[in-house]
């Protein structure tokens, strides 16, 4: 979809009266995509909710989270003398890889199929074990459950076929 001239972050979709709508925040477009396939989203009410709860979990706890820890040890933040803010990343990674691990006990996705809420979680999981270069500091072997989901999740064709596209310069 097009970007939006007035913000550029802004992927603009079509509205359900056929109106511009213009959407940010990778969890926002997830929920529209879920809504409008069909997929991905319970129709159940209690299950829906739930899974917008795990999605909101990932966009407001694991995901920045994994993102500061990811720049205090793989980029610039190697250079502070002072570890305590990287310290404090690695204790609250592991906290909420803690939650997915019990999460997880008993089931193959975050909730009982896979949605929306294991799309906004797998990318994060698996940059911050590959890219940001952290499994180590964050006792990633140590779990059971996060990387069989992990790995059933990347064994996904819709997963594999992203994952196949060539990086593109931003510039």
């Amino acid at each position: 979809p097009p970007r939006s001239t007035l913000f550029p972050y802004t992927t603009l979709f079509r509205s359900p009266g056929g109106k511009p709508l213009g959407l940010f925040e990778s969890g926002a477009i997830l929920l529209y995509l879920a809504e409008k396939s069909g997929q991905f989203l319970s129709s159940d009410p209690a299950k829906r909710h739930e899974t917008i709860a795990w999605l909101m979990w990932q966009m407001g706890g694991l995901g920045p989270m994994f993102g500061q820890l990811g720049f205090f040890h793989k980029f610039a933040g190697r250079e502070y003398g002072d570890k305590r803010p990287r310290d404090r990343y690695v204790s609250e990674s592991r906290r909420l890889l803690g939650v997915l691990e019990t999460r997880l006990e008993g089931r193959e996705w975050i909730m009982d199929d896979y949605s929306i809420a294991d799309i906004a979680t797998l990318g994060w999981v698996r940059n911050l074990i590959t890219f940001y270069e952290a499994r180590e500091i964050v006792d990633y072997d140590s779990l059971t459950n996060v990387p069989a989901w992990l790995e059933r999740g990347l064994k996904r064709p819709a997963v594999q076929r992203g994952l196949a596209i060539p990086t593109r310069s931003l510039g």
